[in-house]
């Protein structure tokens, strides 16, 4: 069955939702954001105004149909009443990374033909604002410090137009977004997705989670990734739940702790920086101890899911990247129960899960319902269903590479299907890397086992053109706080384990522990947090013969 000439059955569209839950609870809070300490809430009917009177005041501008509409800001309650805007305005939302430099935010303007930019909550707006063309039209939030900026601004837009008035009709076929990839390995690619991929992928996501009105989400991580977009953003339109935001960094904590999420989404560090948190109150042994007695352990459980917020939580998801099973089996003698998931832009974040009554470590789960998967050559990973994206924006090219020639997605991701149908990820089809021996080597597999060590706050596992591989290692914040000699011993005892159980073209020869972080702003991290790969290899390869020929098993360096 090939999705794009199959008749499909007309979804809801996000503007669907929202003016249906406008109806049925008006008076039920949907959004809420603290603001300088103070909790500000807006109603379904008071985000259904908001976006009425900002979807007249887009198209008073006289942007033609279909215009591009761009998105820069971190997540609050103003992102999700713009994006909905946008859509009721005809207009096409292109969200983007709150932590672009300025010369991304003008190649993303530039590629997408940008005719507008709402402009939000930035943590370094000045130094963004350059790549902003003057030719654009800028509409400020309220309350970021924007007021005397040149420009429009929200609140008097709001207060200038009318809303507008009865339903709004959304095409499903129409094109709905266009996401922003974060360029791993190049210049961000573009992803369209019709408004029928959203209403696909957040019915049947909804409907398998058994989401309901009741559930609250809590808003943190981009809302311009696909994951933060998906489960969270169109979770809760098409569940009527509600959304907390977080204020800052500084707030985090106790902003969850107040929100008491019901669903909750982290990526693999935002566990781990729970998990050290943990452990720099309640040492790994005293925690052992306490664990093992009856009584004491369900009181020690639910004291630390409430200093997590996660008290009320009925699920825990991790995804955008792999988790190390270490990690999960940690979290799970808690009681959390971490749901892995799998996804990707290009099949807008609608591909496998795992529940919490067939959670597998190691598995990313099972498929959701009504998606394909298959394992193609070197074991690849490919899916099919309704909501796979209509290409990438004016790269016809690189579509039909994304595409097999019955419509499969190829996720570049390659895997394993267990008999119980379980999906196991095994490394990326691209990262292979060949040994001076001739020998493949997949370096995702041996890092998650690596990153069980505390100490490993990122690793790449490299080889290319060395007879085995070597570890490159960035400590975590935990290690900055131990003796190095305990840092040392540590990483030689990880390697020890970690070779017993790999081939032995596999195993790691040595530990390089840098004194640099992979950051955003060195561009060594994607906007996504995701390692960059070829750039820090590009940055250490001439190092890797003398690194390879050093008689030391762990190594500290210098950069």
């Amino acid at each position: 069955m090939d999705p794009g000439m199959q008749p499909q059955a007309r979804m809801d569209t996000p503007l669907d939702m929202l003016q249906q839950w406008e109806s049925k609870q008006p008076d039920a809070v949907y959004l809420r954001q603290p603001i300088d300490r103070i909790l500000h809430t807006w109603t379904w009917s008071e985000v259904g105004d908001e976006v009425r009177r900002m979807a007249a005041a887009l198209k008073a501008l006289g942007l033609p149909e279909g215009s591009k509409v761009a998105l820069l800001s971190k997540n609050c309650a103003h992102w999700i009443m713009a994006d909905l805007a946008t859509m009721m305005a005809g207009l096409v939302g292109v969200p983007l990374y709150p932590n672009l430099k300025a010369e991304t935010v003008r190649y993303v303007l530039d590629h997408s033909e940008a005719k507008a930019v709402f402009i939000g909550k930035l943590d370094d707006w000045p130094d963004m604002e350059p790549g902003v063309p003057e030719i654009v039209t800028r509409i400020y939030f309220p309350f970021y410090g924007h007021d005397d900026a040149p420009g429009l601004h929200w609140d008097a837009l709001t207060h200038e137009h009318e809303p507008l008035n009865g339903h709004v009709d959304t095409d499903p076929e129409a094109l709905g977004s266009i996401i922003y990839t974060s360029g791993t390995t190049g210049n961000p690619k573009g992803v369209m997705h019709r408004y029928h991929n959203f209403g696909f992928a957040a019915t049947h996501a909804v409907r398998v989670l058994q989401v309901t009105p009741k559930d609250r989400f809590f808003s943190y991580l981009p809302l311009s990734h696909i994951a933060e977009r998906l489960l969270v953003q169109m979770g809760s339109l098409y569940s009527g739940g509600s959304m907390d935001f977080a204020e800052s960094l500084d707030t985090f904590a106790s902003d969850l702790a107040k929100a008491k999420p019901t669903i909750f989404l982290g990526v693999p560090r935002i566990w781990t920086k729970f998990q050290q948190g943990i452990l720099s109150k309640l040492p790994q042994s005293r925690l052992n101890l306490l664990l093992s007695i009856p009584i004491v352990s369900g009181l020690i459980k639910k004291k630390i899911k409430g200093g997590l917020g996660l008290d009320e939580a009925r699920m825990c998801f991790t995804g955008a990247a792999a988790a190390p099973e270490s990690l999960m089996k940690w979290f799970a003698r808690l009681g959390i129960k971490l749901q892995e998931a799998y996804a990707m832009t290009e099949n807008c974040c609608y591909s496998h899960a795992t529940l919490p009554d067939s959670i597998k470590f190691g598995s990313v789960g099972k498929p959701l319902p009504l998606c394909e998967v298959r394992l193609g050559e070197h074991n690849e990973v490919q899916v099919r269903h309704e909501a796979l994206m209509q290409g990438y924006y004016k790269d016809p090219e690189k579509t039909k590479e994304a595409f097999t020639e019955d419509g499969f997605l190829r996720t570049g991701d390659e895997g394993y299907i267990d008999p119980s149908g379980h999906l196991f990820i095994t490394g990326r089809v691209k990262d292979l890397f060949k040994t001076s021996k001739g020998k493949y080597v997949a370096p995702s597999p041996i890092e998650l086992r690596l990153s069980a060590n505390t100490h490993v706050g990122q690793v790449l596992v490299v080889g290319d053109g060395i007879p085995q591989p070597i570890a490159i290692v960035v400590p975590s914040e935990e290690a900055l706080k131990a003796a190095r000699e305990d840092i040392v011993r540590g990483l030689e005892e990880t390697m020890t384990e970690v070779n017993k159980v790999l081939d032995h073209h596999e195993h790691v020869r040595c530990c390089v522990v840098l004194d640099e972080d992979w950051t955003v702003e060195n561009g060594l991290l994607t906007p996504s947090m995701k390692i960059k790969r070829n750039v820090v290899e590009k940055r250490h390869k001439a190092n890797y013969e003398t690194w390879y020929e050093a008689s030391e098993t762990v190594l500290w360096m210098r950069t």
